[in-house]
């Protein structure tokens, strides 16, 4: 009976021992799968602010070509205003209108061209930091299998 007590004693503690084991180091493990989590989101979140920050950027740019743009235009039709009132025949005047408009028609696409490329930049440099971290999660996904 004695052996019997003792042999009982010793798989309890031995059960006992095995499960706190296991216990602790699925604890470890989720605590280290936490603390990957977190490393991520943040790494993310610096990812988001560089992209807000880039799209900014972009925004600030192409609101100040507008400005200056509008500002180029006013001041070029005061100029043709001024100088088709000068015209001393209908022939002159439309002659006048006739080369404003060919150069306002030719500014404006170059202006549309000018935009165009900076926001395609700004985009490009605002999806960069969100392409890296579709990227890394990717490849930590990978290499998980």
């Amino acid at each position: 009976m004695a052996n019997g007590a003792e042999t009982m004693k010793k798989t309890v503690e031995q059960f006992t021992s095995a499960g706190s084991t296991a216990f602790k180091e699925q604890v470890e493990k989720s605590l280290s799968a936490l603390n990957d989590v977190n490393a991520q989101s943040k790494h993310n979140l610096e990812a988001v602010v560089a992209s807000v920050t880039a799209a900014t950027k972009g925004a600030e740019a192409l609101g100040a070509q507008v400005i200056a743009f509008s500002k180029e235009s006013m001041e070029n039709q005061v100029a043709a205003a001024k100088s088709l009132t000068s015209a001393k025949s209908v022939q002159e005047a439309v002659e006048l209108q006739t080369a404003y408009a060919k150069s306002a028609m030719e500014t404006m696409m170059a202006q549309m061209t000018k935009m165009s490329e900076t926001a395609a930049a700004s985009v490009k440099d605002s999806m960069t930091p969100l392409n890296a971290r579709v990227t890394a999660m990717v490849e930590k996904m990978q290499a998980a299998r």
